[in-house]
């Protein structure tokens, strides 16, 4: 898009998760490599995530007393009006002071009173929903901001009609094109190029169901000579190692945490996932193959919605959280013998994805300014 106003001063908030943080973080990339003098600012939440992951990323970032509101009677929900009313009255004096041409929400509580407020200060404004469900805070933020940003179809039933744009979930750059690294993956992670290779990711956390029907089923897995990619995350990977240390592991290789996630999926034949937003928007740039394993811990069941847009498209498999210890090995042994289904449903799922995204939410900015 050509634009005649250049970006000057930005302001993007939200976060909470890394489902909204590194998307974030890449609509940020995207406006600074079109604008190399731009000044962008994030909003977070104080002692949430993003106020480590964003300066890491090279951006500054202001913190508001904000948190959500927890289903039962708390400290922190007696305390939510006096930490709204807080978090607003911060978030109109950062307004003031550093004076944006466009605030950009992503999701997340701090994303909540940051633009509201720029909406009555009169500021153009977007949001970017990553889920196949809305969030509470877009939900109550969409009839005053500009434009929504969605990355599935049928979000009608959040958002005002007239305001949606199709526009997918921005992802890391390096995941785009991953499948032309095969033959690095396998090298960088040891693994042989004449086995299948299945590809577990549970969240940079972790996931206790697939984490614990990985280690009952690792038997299954072996006498079928499949070799296993496995993220296990930060709060399991201790407790799974010393149980791994006492079993045969051949073939098993396990890790914290994936950094080179664009080596890991070019490696992979077959995925098993959880069904975050960020997760299924790499699967379907990759187009993999995958078994999508939900979270029920999350808000209004979240996860299965995003898997159920590509289950219904015939674009992926669905295990429900509560049936993976019965069915989850089964199911995915089958596709991993079944060359054809792969291919299918590979197809399928890259035929979903959006390697545009954030090029397209950069171009909705620059449009509402404009306008």
């Amino acid at each position: 898009m050509n634009q005649s106003t250049p970006l000057e001063r930005v302001i993007i908030s939200g976060g909470g998760t890394g489902g909204h943080i590194y998307p974030a973080i890449a609509i940020a990339n995207e406006i600074k490599k079109r604008n190399p003098k731009v000044s962008i600012l994030f909003v977070g939440a104080q002692g949430r995530m993003e106020m480590t992951k964003v300066p890491e990323a090279g951006y500054k970032i202001e913190g508001l007393w904000i948190s959500g509101i927890q289903r039962k009677l708390t400290l922190d929900n007696l305390a939510f009006p006096f930490k709204l009313i807080s978090s607003m009255m911060k978030a109109k004096r950062i307004i003031k002071d550093f004076k944006p041409q466009v605030a950009i929400g992503v999701g997340g509580y701090a994303s909540g009173p940051l633009l509201k407020m720029a909406t009555r200060m009169n500021i153009p404004t977007l949001i970017q929903e990553q889920n196949a469900f809305a969030g509470l805070t877009n939900k109550w933020l969409a009839d005053k901001v500009d434009a929504v940003c969605v990355a599935t179809p049928n979000m009608e039933r959040f958002f005002p009609k007239e305001k949606i744009v199709i526009t997918g979930n921005p992802v890391r750059s390096d995941i785009i094109g991953a499948e032309s690294k095969r033959e690095a993956g396998l090298a960088h992670f040891g693994l042989s190029a004449t086995k299948p290779v299945l590809l577990i990711l549970g969240g940079s956390l972790g996931a206790r169901t697939i984490n614990e029907t990985m280690l009952q089923d690792v038997n299954k897995y072996q006498q079928a000579g499949v070799q296993v990619l496995w993220q296990i995350g930060k709060f399991y990977f201790s407790n799974i190692q010393a149980q791994l240390s006492q079993m045969d592991t051949a073939g098993i290789h396990p890790h914290e945490f994936i950094r080179e996630m664009d080596l890991a999926y070019a490696s992979a034949d077959v995925v098993i996932s959880r069904a975050g937003a960020l997760s299924v928007s790499e699967l379907c740039l990759v187009g993999k193959p995958t078994v999508f394993v939900p979270s029920p811990n999350v808000s209004e069941d979240h996860q299965t919605q995003n898997a159920l847009q590509l289950v219904n498209v015939n674009a992926a498999l669905m295990v429900k959280d509560v049936e993976a210890k019965q069915s989850l090995a089964t199911v995915t042994l089958d596709l991993l013998a079944d060359a054809a289904k792969q291919q299918a449903l590979g197809t399928a799922i890259k035929a979903q994805g959006r390697p545009s995204a954030t090029a397209d939410i950069v171009d909705q900015v620059e449009r509402i300014i404009e306008s």
